[in-house]
């Protein structure tokens, strides 16, 4: 298994949206075993994304998928940046689909 957990910063104000655009759509990206997005409690427009594939080239796969590529496009104005960004590799837990 192949796995992502990084800390997204939008601009001021566009956590919502932000969180919106990246939950657009996330069912039909296969190999994805787990993708969650989620606010950050200490930091107002700060969110996280941790997401588990069955191999680092399905995650390579789906950031071609038009539905990515679209949400890439629509969340590119309102992003400020990327903070933390970490490969693991997930060995299995509760509610992992395919563990």
């Amino acid at each position: 298994m192949y796995g992502l957990i990084g800390k997204m910063r939008p601009k001021p104000g566009e956590r919502d949206a932000l969180i919106a655009i990246l939950l657009e759509g996330v069912g039909a990206m296969s190999g994805c075993l787990s993708y969650i997005v989620a606010r950050d409690t200490g930091e107002a427009d700060a969110i996280w994304i941790t997401e588990v594939w069955d191999s680092e080239a399905s995650h390579k796969a789906s950031l071609q998928l038009p539905a990515v590529q679209a949400a890439i496009a629509k969340a590119r104005p309102i992003l400020a940046g990327f903070d933390s960004h970490v490969v693991t590799q997930p060995v299995g837990g509760h509610g992992l689909a395919g563990s």
